[in-house]
């Protein structure tokens, strides 16, 4: 008896009795034929969307089936959002995808479109203007592929098998065979299901036809006339195996016997004829072919189950999460269960026009991506109402208000429910509409036909206008949020009733049967088989290896090629010095810095800036206020003179929106530099870099990277301002993130080199940098006494630039006095205040050697120890917070290298910065460092 709720077998069972009493047509239609009513489907399409739809539900059952014995580790699944085929079907196999988790149709049909199985379609009606017309789905096989070379042969059984995803908590998956008797289940050699245990393979059931024909082993029609068939006339009667189809008026050199020309032009559309020896001939209705075991959507489904059981040959992740992604599939892997990723696709549809209108094509080895593409975002309902979609929905539409264009398509899917949280109803339509410069469009996504017809139009509009769009696509939600969902615990038996009315899997197939495609019991097969073919797959995957040590799991973490990244500082020297001298000279107005005597930290970032332009042409600088101020502290001021407004220009004052479009601009090919312009501010995003720009690499095994060199304005010390959002001392969530580089340069010697390897290591490995910059030393000019300009430093010329490289995780040591008394370790503002103070300590007979970290993550470990057991005595100077601060990470190190020498720590207190002189009582200062040093040399 069906329950109330929809577990997985209930909606097996009610799907299965539905298509049953779905039963036959009454006349059937040619799959090549457009849908009745001006649906801009064909039946070849319709039914390759039916085929997405369903192995994405049959995956669903499967991973619940994997989870009952504790092989499957995911279970939030696509049911009631199958509709979101029609999406991709819309789009082309290379528009950029980033999908949320209920994307199983969208993936397995465009896993469909790249192989060149999604069928091409009927001419569709013209949408504003003879510009806008739905484009045919680009694949890159022939489009003009016949339709019915999508469908795969096969034999069909008409009676079907149930129970195969029952879901038993005891099950054992090796208990498990296909061709047992006790699965109630019979197979022939060709593998298709029969019913009972007794059932002889080559019988065929009766066919569905009205002229009480056998069941035809060819859904082809008069499209095909060059199709083989395989069919049973009547009860037994002769076959051929060649039987030509009716083209409608007796095509010449016809076997068929004299006067067959005119009953065949009254035979339903698409039917066969099956002629004997004698030849007479016999009228059939086709039936449809049983699915592939190894087409696109069998493919599309190991790729899902290898993630749903953490194989590490999962093609995108390679164990490490289940994400629906792929390199050749143009689907972007989003590890984010709400809409973090929205920013990422506002970034990358900027970038994409922005080299489209550029007229080049990405860097490196990123995907060359169409100059034609948009980019497909998914989210659901209940994201829209989180802040980082806020953000992505606004600066889509203050850049379209400005008049720069982000073809970009938003596609929310609504089923109503956040979990168990309401939408209010009318809330998100309400919200959508309302969004400024992006356009609304809203279709049933239970409905297919009408689903692709809007997503049509959606995606011709933003491909025309090359302007953000929303498709608004009504859904609804089967099975709960996940395994563990309770759903009764917040819904009525009624509502759960009603969205199961709804099943958009059961609404195609209504309407496959109703325009005369197939009968229920060819769908009910057709569904049958793929569930047998879903489950080999399941256990197939079962036994594929996982990641197995911690090299496995880390290994495409952020991996660092140091000589690469050497040679590439090298060879940007050489260029600089070489064949664009000239180029380099015109940039600098003919002052090249080298030349200007000795730069301040802030000048020197500047410069190293305008270098790192000249040497990737896919180099932007962007932020607030960076483009016609120069920023508030005059870093990049003359950027965007030298380089124009579409490589150095000003965002919107949104930091999400900032890294967001840092996030896109990296994965379409670009090496965007974003500043966030204190790093109090940072802290408002700071998941932009944890959980999207850390974790491309980690979850797409370096298939997908977004590279960019994040400079940020930060840490104490700002005589006369303050106040904790602009003498922000908290670095301690960029140390937790995996794999992040943290510079801190804290000498304008350092600060060019420093930056050149970080934006090599961006270009070579991908890499993610945050560039900390000490605003307190961004002009400072003297070190110990007023006028000695001794922390001014000369600019290296390019011909240096090899020689004075600052590899990634290496420290900077000062010596000072005979430097065998005290190792002082620190970085930022403490370099100068140590410096500072080993002079004082150095006039009481104390040597002292400064080490300079450069780098907080990676920690220079190695510098670290050799430095400390040179002396045996060490003086941690951290200027950030005593708890989480740099120095913890700092003592750890020696700890855990085996150091056995005293150490101490001079660290700044746990407290926010305040404002004025009152910031002294909480910060490091001069003096906290010599007492320090005093009292440690007295043990």
């Amino acid at each position: 008896m069906l329950s109330d709720v929809s577990t997985p077998q209930d909606l097996d069972d009610r799907f299965r009795a539905a298509l049953t009493a779905l039963g036959a047509p009454a006349q059937r239609r040619a799959l090549g034929e457009p849908l009745p009513g001006g649906a801009p489907l064909t039946g070849a399409q319709a039914l390759a969307l039916f085929d997405a739809q369903l192995t994405s539900r049959l995956l669903d059952l499967a991973g619940r089936w994997l989870r009952s014995f504790g092989e499957g580790y995911y279970t939030i699944g696509s049911a009631g959002h199958e509709g979101n085929a029609a999406v991709a079907a819309a789009l082309r196999p290379t528009d950029p995808a980033l999908l949320h988790y209920r994307s199983g149709a969208f993936y397995c049909l465009r896993a469909a479109q790249a192989a060149g199985a999604f069928p091409a379609g009927p001419a569709v009606p013209e949408v504003d203007g003879p510009a806008a017309l739905i484009p045919e789905p680009r694949t890159p096989a022939d489009d003009g592929a016949d339709a019915d070379d999508a469908l795969n042969a096969g034999t069909p059984d008409p009676e079907g098998v149930t129970g195969t995803w029952a879901a038993d908590p005891d099950a054992d998956p090796s208990d498990f065979d296909p061709a047992s008797s006790d699965s109630g289940v019979a197979r022939s050699d060709s593998g298709v299901a029969r019913s009972g245990p007794d059932a002889d393979p080559s019988a065929l059931g009766e066919g569905p036809s009205d002229l009480g024909a056998g069941p035809s082993a060819l859904g082809a029609g008069p499209s095909d006339p060059g199709a083989d068939a395989d069919v049973e006339i009547g009860s037994g009667e002769a076959t051929s195996t060649e039987a030509p189809l009716v083209d409608g008026g007796g095509a010449p050199g016809s076997s068929l016997r004299p006067g067959a020309e005119a009953e065949a032009a009254s035979l339903p559309a698409g039917a066969g004829v099956a002629v004997d020896a004698a030849g007479s001939a016999t009228a059939g209705v086709p039936e449809l072919p049983l699915p592939d075991p190894g087409d696109a959507y069998a493919a599309a489904a190991r790729d899902v189950l290898r993630g749903m059981v953490a194989s590490a040959e999962e093609p995108i992740a390679g164990g490490r999460h289940k994400v629906f992604g792929r390199a050749d599939l143009a689907v972007i892997p989003t590890t984010s269960t709400i809409a973090s990723h929205l920013p990422r696709a506002v970034g990358m549809g900027l970038a994409l026009e922005r080299l489209r209108r550029n007229g080049r094509r990405a860097d490196g080895d990123a995907a060359a991506w169409p100059p034609d593409a948009i980019v497909v975002c998914s989210f659901g309902d209940a994201s829209v109402n989180h802040a980082t979609a806020t953000a992505a929905f606004n600066t889509a539409g203050w850049y379209d208000h400005t008049g720069l264009r982000i073809p970009v398509l938003f596609v929310c899917e609504d089923n109503g429910l956040g979990i168990s949280v309401r939408s209010p109803k009318g809330w998100v339509a309400a919200t959508l509409r309302a969004r400024p410069g992006i356009r609304y469009f809203a279709a049933d996504g239970t409905d297919v036909a009408e689903a692709y017809r809007v997503a049509g139009e959606a995606a011709a509009w933003v491909r025309r206008h090359r302007r953000p769009a929303v498709l608004h696509l009504s859904t609804v939600r089967l099975m709960g949020h996940a395994g563990a969902d309770a759903e009764t615990a917040y819904r009525s038996p009624a509502e759960i009733a009603a969205d199961v009315a709804r099943d958009p899997l059961l609404a195609t197939a209504r309407r496959l049967v109703e325009a005369g495609y197939a009968t229920g019991e060819e769908l009910l097969a057709r569904y049958d088989e793929r569930g047998w073919q879903i489950r080999r797959l399941a256990e197939e995957v079962l036994d594929e290896p996982k990641l197995a040590s911690p090299v496995d799991v880390v290994a495409e973490l952020a991996p660092r090629r140091p000589v690469r990244i050497s040679r590439a500082v090298a060879d940007a020297g050489t260029r600089a010095a070489g064949p664009a001298a000239g180029a380099r000279s015109e940039a600098f107005g003919g002052k090249l810095p080298e030349l200007a005597g000795p730069l301040t930290l802030a000048q020197s970032i500047n410069a190293g800036l305008a270098d790192g332009m000249l040497d990737h042409p896919g180099m932007a600088v962007f932020g607030e206020d960076v483009a016609a101020k120069g920023g508030v502290y005059g870093v990049t001021k003359g950027l965007r003179d030298r380089f124009g407004a579409a490589r150095v220009f000003d965002t919107l004052l949104d930091e999400t929106s900032i890294l967001g479009l840092a996030l896109g601009a990296g994965v379409a090919g670009m090496l965007p530099v974003p500043e966030i312009q204190y790093l109090a501010y940072l802290h408002n995003a700071e998941d932009q870099l944890r959980g999207e720009a850390a974790t491309m690499r980690f979850f797409s095994r370096g298939a997908f990277r977004n590279p960019m060199v994040v400079r940020v304005a930060g840490l104490a010390y700002q005589e006369g301002f303050g106040g904790h959002f602009h003498n922000d001392n908290s670095v301690a969530v960029l140390r937790d993130v995996p794999g992040l580089v943290i510079a801190v340069p804290a000498r304008p010697d350092d600060a060019a080199p420093m930056l050149r390897t970080c934006l090599a290591a961006a270009a070579v490995d991908g890499a993610v940098s945050v560039f900390l910059e000490p605003i307190a030393l961004y002009h400072t000019r003297d070190l110990y006494t007023d006028g000695d300009g001794e922390w001014l430093a000369e600019y290296a010329e390019p011909g240096a630039w090899a020689a004075r490289h600052v590899p990634v995780g290496r420290a900077r040591v000062y010596g000072v006095g005979s430097a065998e008394d005290l190792t002082i370790i620190t970085f930022g503002n403490g370099v100068r205040m140590s410096l500072r103070a080993a002079a004082t300590l150095a006039d009481e007979g104390i040597g002292s050697r400064v080490v300079d970290l450069r780098w907080l993550a990676p920690l220079p470990v190695a510098d670290i120890i050799r430095e400390a057991s040179a002396t045996g005595r060490v003086l941690v100077v951290d200027e950030t917070r005593r708890s989480g601060g740099v120095g913890e990470g700092v003592i750890a190190a020696l700890v855990d290298g085996g150091y056995v020498g005293t150490a101490r720590r001079v660290a700044g207190l746990d407290s926010f910065v305040p404002l004025g002189p009152a910031a002294r009582q909480v910060l490091v200062s001069e003096e906290a460092i010599t007492q320090g040093a005093r009292t440690l040399l007295a043990r």
